[in-house]
């Protein structure tokens, strides 16, 4: 895979995101099945999506013992999604036994990747609510070399950090970026954000864009200033 846009369909209904996806004719977006998406129809939705022909990111940050996750890795494996993620702070051995529970019989698996921190999340609110002092930049380096000795294929982080990421654990480690906004948009409830071009430059592997899409006015032509400013 190489540099895309993933669209963040943040729907709470099958219609919903059919609908928005029916937008896009003669194109196959790469799409971001998340929480909302998916405890609202189950992974049916997954399903049907991936059956018209979308490469899907299934974002549901699992974060629990080793041998849960695991298990649950092992279910999501079969639905033939291209990437699952998982939450770095669940230690390296929760990332290795994830990583063993996605691969397939044939020994295919979905690549991995490993939330470093929400970029909701910002030094203050790191500090006062979850008692984490190091700097925000050393914490998600840190987290991010876990997930390469765990043998994790890249992270999710900010866009500012994704080009040190890269010095950190290698051009090959993937990094997924949310907190994308175009330079005359709002940053909703993101701290540490990015313009797409922005992103391209700092060496971000992939975006992740919702709201900027999903709400525009023209859907489809703010999908196709992300893929100018950022891949073309």
């Amino acid at each position: 895979m190489g540099k895309d846009v993933i669209i963040a369909c943040d729907f709470d209904s099958k219609e919903k995101t059919l609908e928005f996806l029916d937008k896009f004719t003669g194109r196959k977006p790469f799409v971001k099945i998340g929480m909302e998406l998916f405890y609202a129809e189950g992974p049916d939705i997954v399903r049907q999506i991936k059956a018209r022909g979308h490469k899907i990111f299934l974002d549901l940050k699992l974060h629990d013992i080793p041998n849960t996750v695991k298990k649950a890795m092992s279910v999501l494996s079969k639905l033939d999604v291209d990437i699952c993620n998982l939450h770095a702070a669940g230690t390296i051995k929760m990332m290795e036994e994830a990583l063993a529970g996605l691969m397939r019989e044939d020994g295919t698996r979905p690549l991995l990747i490993a939330v470093t921190q929400l970029t909701s999340t910002d030094q203050q609110s790191m500090e006062r609510d979850l008692l984490i002092e190091k700097p925000i930049d050393e914490v998600v380096m840190h987290y991010a070399h876990n997930a390469k000795i765990a043998g994790l294929d890249g992270v999710v982080c900010s866009p500012l950090e994704a080009g040190k990421v890269h010095e950190v654990c290698g051009k090959d480690f993937l990094t997924v970026t949310p907190g994308v906004r175009f330079a005359d948009g709002d940053k909703g409830d993101q701290k540490r954000v990015m313009t797409p071009a922005e992103a391209k430059k700092i060496g971000s592997d992939y975006i992740v864009v919702g709201r900027p899409i999903t709400a525009a006015a023209d859907p489809v032509a703010a999908y196709m200033r992300c893929i100018e400013e950022f891949v073309d």
